[in-house]
């Protein structure tokens, strides 16, 4: 019997079998498994095979204009990026939450209608979430990362999220590439190398093409990024959002959240000592200050902008990688945010609570900020994945505390049992229920913004200065800080293996200041290129962008509030103090400075070569908090070196203390001890460095203080205490931040 010939296989069908068929030995295939894709010299498209003309910007109406939802291909890339990794965030995975409270100071009607911000009776509570952004879930505490600070008001009007950072500003100004930096910053995708950190090629990479980072590479690469404490951070909303009134009158706004303790940070050694002493340090000191009474405090202040400013400044408003400078417009400290309950279970609250920007009241809305934009749609999409579903909001650390009706059903995990036929409207079966709100009763009703324009991918000129406020914010550091910055950017550009990487990002640099590029550049061995290379960002003119051109002086040399030298020092609150101590020691003494800072509200534990007690010259038993085996001088804020002659003695002799003191010194800590003790402080390498005499003066500037133990002895290393830290003691550049 013949057989039928094949009929001929359309074009299609014989592209799938060519991409079957076995290769010959000598194809281009690098042994790729089946399914596997090599990228190089290929075209972008979608998921769908669709050539993509602009990767860069989203679909808006007008350069300016909100982003439209009829962008395909910018919600095709945003819903696969919020759908890579389950069950944890895909960012802010490792994260630490509070309950609080808010009270408001005084009524702001003048500029929003919101219930909570008019109300001064009443406490509105709260739930926030601190968090890293890259790291997993299991990582450190202690990254070199941007801080989460997303705040829930539970208020009557419903939930309002203000879901923020530690920082004003952000790395990108379009949603649409934020999957391509956290692609970047998260650990290489061949090794999955390295974990919670920033310091390697592929992140640099990103940051060297797209100038528009600069700004918030600063703040990065600042202390900012390694905080004391999530009590001691500064919160910002980052985008500009409006305020609206009951008259229906527009205002802009920039939020932001105070800590009453001040904007404290650690050294980047002593980071990296904690991260492998105690990876927990932020989470445990949020715990712990909570469980003692120490409540965190801060103040929520407002920037508000009337609308008729919009374009009064240097930069755009809705440019997310700009901030306000203080000093062009105050902060209005409104209200006070107080955390005084931890959770009573880690996962049910602090890791299923789902914030989302989306979730406003009436009084506050958005505005075209293209960042804000793709993240409205974004927050929604990935709680669907990481929560099983759109009944993430039933769960208790989501539910509002004002009743919910709506005609939304079923659904993985549904917990409300709906009575009733209708699930419709209109309808006539359930009179109509529940029925749309009024305005005048409380409706939310959008900002009825006026608009004109074609759609575009483009971005509005005023937002390509990229470097006037990385420079502002350069040139307001204390010299410390700069010193702090040179060091983290060296670090970092010296983990990077390409070096073509190191020198485009040495080029962006030198726009933002000289001399930091050419410190950096001598740490790395390598010289600053002449030319700073362009970026795939285009104007909607069409026409490329010369950075050279549109670089602003800007109205300020520096700001003051941009600098944590700045900040509140006048408290020891929740501090943590060691006493070196051991048998023998002096017991009037101890208890003397031991009772002095325990009155100042700070947290003191005797630190000793064993657990146990100690016995006293005078035989009293003092209990012993920690030995030196487990503690470690970057888990405390200061240390107080005790007397007596067999105290002195053994710790002179325990190199265990020795190291201790080293350490405290190395990192700028306030040290003190009794007079004599003075031959254990003769044993580190510090001794010759003490100051000429312990006045005051002295004492504040130098951070030490050895001397006859009394009540002014207590109350002079109290105020060294307060001060933080004494970073003068790294000049001249010995000692690594």
């Amino acid at each position: 019997m013949e057989k039928k010939k094949p009929s001929p296989k359309s074009g299609t069908e014989a592209a799938i079998d060519k991409k079957l068929a076995p290769q010959p030995e000598n194809a281009k295939t690098d042994s790729l498994a089946p399914h596997t894709a090599d990228s190089a010299g290929e075209k972008m498209t979608t998921n769908t095979g669709l050539p993509i003309n602009d990767d860069q910007n989203s679909l808006k109406a007008g350069d300016r204009g909100p982003s439209l939802l009829e962008d395909f291909i910018l919600r095709e890339k945003i819903t696969h990026f919020d759908h890579e990794r389950i069950p944890e965030r895909v960012v802010h995975a490792r994260g630490s939450g509070a309950h609080g409270v808010f009270k408001l100071y005084k009524p702001l009607a003048e500029v929003t209608k919101a219930g909570f911000l008019n109300d001064t009776e009443i406490e509105t509570p709260v739930f926030v979430r601190f968090s890293t952004v890259a790291g997993s879930r299991g990582s450190t505490d202690l990254a070199r990362d941007v801080r989460g600070f997303a705040v829930r008001f539970y208020t009557q009007e419903g939930n309002f999220d203000l879901v923020g950072n530690n920082m004003p500003v952000f790395f990108i100004q379009d949603a649409i590439k934020f999957p391509d930096l956290v692609h970047a910053v998260k650990p290489e995708p061949d090794n999955e190398i390295p974990q919670a950190a920033s310091a390697h090629d592929t992140f640099w990479d990103f940051i060297s093409l797209t100038p528009e980072s600069a700004h918030m590479i600063m703040w990065a690469m600042s202390d900012r990024a390694i905080p004391r404490s999530y009590r001691m951070m500064e919160g910002f909303g980052v985008h500009t959002f409006r305020l609206i009134n009951a008259e229906g009158k527009s205002s802009f706004v920039k939020f932001h959240w105070k800590p009453l303790l001040g904007v404290h940070s650690v050294a980047w050694d002593e980071a990296q000592n904690i991260s492998g002493k105690d990876p927990d340090f932020h989470r445990r000191d949020l715990w712990d200050a909570i469980e003692s009474g120490a409540f965190p405090e801060y103040e929520l202040g407002l920037q508000v902008i009337p609308e008729e400013d919009e374009f009064k400044f240097e930069f755009d408003l809705l440019d997310p990688t700009k901030l306000v400078p203080e000093e062009l417009v105050p902060v209005q400290r409104v209200g006070k945010l107080t955390l005084n309950r931890n959770p009573d279970n880690f996962f049910a609250e602090t890791e299923q609570v789902a914030f989302h920007l989306g979730h406003i009241v009436p009084g506050i809305d958005f505005t075209n900020d293209p960042l804000l934009q793709g993240r409205l749609f974004s927050y929604t999409d990935t709680q669907l994945t990481r929560l099983g579903g759109p009944n993430f909001q039933e769960i208790p650390i989501n539910r509002p505390v004002v009743p919910v009706h709506n005609n939304q059903r079923d659904g993985f995990m549904r917990q409300t049992i709906n009575r009733g036929k209708t699930s419709y409207g209109p309808n006539s079966l359930g009179n109509n229920d529940p029925q749309q709100v009024k305005e005048r009763d409380g409706g939310f009703v959008s900002y009825q913004e006026r608009m004109e324009a074609r759609k575009v991918r483009a971005r509005s000129k005023s937002f390509f200065d990229h470097f006037s406020q990385s420079r502002l914010f350069f040139n307001s550091q204390s010299e410390p800080e700069k010193n702090h910055i040179v060091d983290a950017l060296s670090f970092e550009l010296g983990k990077v293996k390409t070096v073509a990487v190191r020198e485009r990002m040495l080029g962006v640099l030198s726009q933002i200041d000289k001399g930091l590029a050419a410190q950096v550049a001598f740490n790395l061995g390598l010289h600053i290129p002449e030319v700073i290379p362009g970026n795939l960002n285009v104007p909607a003119d069409g026409n490329p962008v010369d950075y050279q051109s549109v670089q602003v002086d800007g109205s300020l040399a520096a700001s003051p509030a941009l600098s944590m030298a700045n900040t509140i020092k006048d408290s020891i609150v929740s501090r943590k103090i060691a006493i070196l101590a051991a048998d023998g020691v002096n017991a009037e003494s101890l208890n003397t400075v031991k009772a002095a800072l325990e009155a100042e509200g700070a947290v003191v534990e005797v630190v000793a070569p064993k657990l146990g007690f100690i016995v006293a010259e005078n035989d009293e038993q003092i209990k012993v908090d920690q030995s030196f085996l487990g503690a470690a001088s970057v888990l405390f804020d200061a240390v107080y070196v005790a007397g007596g002659t067999n105290c002195v003695a053994t710790l002179e002799a325990e190199s265990n203390a020795v190291h201790f003191l080293n350490e405290a010194f190395k990192h700028c800590k306030a040290i003190g001890a009794s007079g004599d003790a003075l031959q254990v402080i003769e044993a580190t390498y510090f001794s010759k460095k003490l100051p000429a005499d312990y006045s005051e003066e002295n004492v504040l500037r130098e951070g030490i203080l050895i001397a006859e133990v009394n009540d002014k002895f207590a109350a002079l290393l109290i105020k060294a205490i307060a001060q933080h830290r004494f970073w003068e003691r790294e000049k001249p550049r010995l000692i690594p931040a």
